[in-house]
């Protein structure tokens, strides 16, 4: 993806309603994605909106969230930590397009560093799909928010962020 604000707003747009390519939704899009949030928004809310849209994502492409496939709690939020981690590292100087580059070339090749805090028993349980397991192999650099201002609400939120008033 070449990243622009312009492509990272069209990119927003697109997953909030479902529309964006299934075909392009890789790991690079996922840490594209809570690189944005998490620059929007504070942690708490950023998770919010980041594990409601993946949901809402995986079921507008024909992706059922089930108890072995679909949205998986404990790695969405591994890499929540992970980006809010790299992003606490980034200038201030630093614009949004160029802290969302900087991760996902740090983070998209390591899709598989989850193995460094995680047994492999422990990641592919169903348990850890539908909630949060803490790693069992070493800690993360960054905590995540605190469970109870992660739940979600009956109500879905709006999962499109208003773009021009909360950018960084």
């Amino acid at each position: 993806m070449h990243y622009t604000d312009e492509s990272l707003d069209r990119f927003l747009e697109e997953f909030a309603a479902g529309t964006f390519p299934k075909a392009s939704w890789n790991h690079g899009a996922h840490v594209t994605l809570a690189a944005c949030y998490l620059q929007m928004y504070p942690q708490p809310e950023a998770t919010r909106r980041i594990r409601a849209g993946i949901r809402h994502y995986n079921e507008c492409q024909g992706t059922a969230n089930t108890a072995d496939s679909g949205y998986h709690e404990t790695l969405t939020l591994f890499w929540i930590a992970q980006v809010t981690h790299l992003l606490a590292q980034c200038g201030p100087e630093l614009s949004r397009v160029e802290k969302v580059r900087r991760l996902v070339e740090a983070l998209a090749p390591r899709r598989d560093l989850f193995r460094d805090y995680y047994s492999f028993d422990v990641v592919r349980s169903q348990q850890a799909r539908r909630e949060w397991v803490a790693p069992d192999v070493k800690p993360l650099p960054c905590p995540i928010a605190p469970a109870a201002m992660l739940e979600s609400s009956s109500d879905t939120p709006e999962l499109l962020p208003t773009l021009v008033s909360n950018q960084a």
